[in-house]
């Protein structure tokens, strides 16, 4: 079989669900015995998320090779629990270095290089690049951004020429928008839907699958004008309803046939009825909790959901496989003070401390820190989390009163937290992090042992700083245990408190956020909310 390739756009507005339903898509599809991948294509001229504001794009997602991507990566191997890579996504800024340096390097032959053919033919190499691996059944292409967006143009025309170019039944075209209820009007609105098909097909696209984002459910006459209008079949225009969780959105596509109408325009036949018993077995435990916690999640970024979208789903997926309602409270780190701290953080069953950079609102975080450990609250700490730990700890128990990481305070004294040797010499930002997965040695007998149950993991990282070996031997002494390195550089990976004096208190450098699903929780989460209801 051809390998087939499904595109995804959208219309309207931005932030329909298109990572949804592309996830959704291809876990129905795997569910039913094909092997899927899918790939994120921006628009923005970024190479890559990694120097973007968690404000600007939400959180940026490290693959295991590296890869600083777009945040739907996370969705695609949380439904999927299958590792995506630096090829799964794919920029403007991408396409276009890749161009200007085949240019520079003469690789045109002096011809003038232009959007098309140049820019196009780029693009339609990378869409097609993981087909061509011959690892793959199907391909699903999410396309970022909105269909009448100028940056978008380019792929859009690439993949009108790819379906030119493909035979009869291996592309196919799904095209996600908006059908609003307008309140005061108690109506459905299709005329933005018809609208957004026609500037599709203005580009030269017809789509073949029309999926409709809604609040309230279609009716069938409201289905049969938008395939009028739209010029595709009935029985290929479909809803997105609003869901209680998005891993429901799976199971509401099955059961109005998605994958059935993508297999058979797709000419795949003799496929299996998609398993999906654990699936189904998760959202039982997820709707039906037997108990529930409430867990501070102390950052900076907290205003925007998406900058910890990673963490918030590590918490629903250790929730479901604690039969728990994993309640998160964000706090906002700059608002943490001496005098209202007891209040803030006043009935919490656990505290976690969120990753992040710079100096904003870390004075705050050193308050949860030392309130959760003083007060013996399940801790948690990630990355700038851990950091933020070992200088609570230098500063209040070792007494080093200027313990400081020298990313917040070049000039300290006690730099407990300090610049990577090999990070000193750059100046360019952009990709030159710790990035990807690496391995971590952990100490038998300790909690981060009891978690895992090995004395070798590998986990992702994405950082510039690290533990100043220069004070390992004074943290031991003074009570805190490394419990885990990299056995490569020895960079402390993992460091906590005995049991015996802190019932769970855990900080990691590395991203643990990263690699939870629905059908693999990380162990880490699953503790730390054990942890939260045994404090309950």
């Amino acid at each position: 079989m051809n390998t087939k390739y499904i595109f995804i756009t959208g219309g309207v507005v931005s932030s329909l669900g298109k990572g949804i339903l592309a996830a959704s898509l291809a876990k129905l599809l795997k569910a039913r015995g094909l092997r899927v991948t899918i790939q994120k294509f921006d628009p923005y001229i970024n190479v890559d998320p990694g120097t973007l504001n968690p404000y600007e794009h939400g959180e940026c997602y490290v693959t295991n090779d590296g890869a600083e991507t777009d945040l739907d990566l996370g969705h695609y191997e949380r439904f999927l629990n299958v590792a995506t890579s630096q090829a799964n996504n794919v920029t403007t800024g991408r396409i276009y270095k890749t161009v200007i340096d085949n240019e520079r390097a003469g690789v045109y032959l002096g011809k003038t290089v232009q959007i098309i053919p140049h820019i196009t033919d780029e693009i339609k190499r990378r869409m097609t690049l993981l087909g061509k691996s011959g690892n793959y059944d199907i391909v699903l292409t999410e396309i970022g951004g909105t269909v009448g967006d100028m940056e978008s143009t380019p792929f859009i025309e690439a993949v009108r020429q790819l379906q030119w170019e493909m035979p009869d039944g291996d592309c196919l075209l799904l095209h996600l928008t908006l059908v609003p209820f307008l309140n005061a009007a108690q109506e459905l609105k299709t005329k933005p839907t018809q609208h957004s098909v026609r500037m599709l097909q203005q580009e030269g696209l017809n789509p073949d699958i029309i999926i409709c984002r809604t609040e309230v459910s279609l009716p069938e006459s409201m289905k049969r004008k938008i395939a009028l209008f739209c010029n595709v079949k009935q029985d290929s225009v479909f809803e997105s309803r609003d869901a209680k969780s998005i891993y429901e959105v799976p199971m509401m596509l099955h059961e109005q046939g998605l994958d059935a109408i993508v297999l058979k325009k797709l000419k795949i036949k003799g496929m299996q009825e998609p398993q999906l018993d654990d699936w189904k077995e998760f959202l039982k435990n997820l709707f039906n909790p037997k108990t529930e916690c409430d867990i501070a999640l102390v950052g900076k970024y907290v205003e925007l959901q998406d900058a910890y979208k990673s963490i918030l789903e590590s918490f629903v997926h250790a929730g479901a496989a604690n039969h728990c309602k994993v309640r998160v409270h964000s706090i906002h780190s700059e608002h943490l003070t001496k005098d209202n701290i007891k209040e803030m953080l006043k009935g919490m069953n656990g505290i976690l401390v969120a990753p992040g950079f710079g100096g904003r609102g870390i004075e705050g975080k050193i308050l949860a820190v030392q309130y959760a450990r003083e007060n013996k609250i399940p801790f948690f700490g990630i990355c700038l989390g851990m950091q933020i730990a070992v200088i609570e700890y230098a500063r209040n128990v070792l007494k080093l009163e200027d313990a400081n990481s020298t990313e917040i305070r070049p000039q300290t004294t006690n730099p407990v937290i300090d610049l990577m040797e090999e990070q000193k010499s750059l100046t360019i930002k952009g990709g030159t992090m710790r990035l990807g997965a690496y391995d971590c040695k952990i100490k038998e007998g300790t909690l981060a042992y009891k978690i895992y149950g090995s004395k070798l993991i590998s986990e992702r990282h994405r950082h510039r700083y690290e533990f100043n070996e220069k004070y390992a031997a004074a943290m031991e002494k003074g009570g805190l245990v490394l419990s885990g390195r990299n056995p490569d550089t020895g960079l402390v990976e993992i460091i906590e408190l005995p049991v015996k004096q802190h019932p769970f208190f855990i900080g990691v450098q590395f991203h643990p956020e990263l690699k939870s699903t629905v059908l693999s929780p990380q162990p880490i989460f699953v503790s730390f909310v054990k942890a939260a209801m045994k404090a309950k």
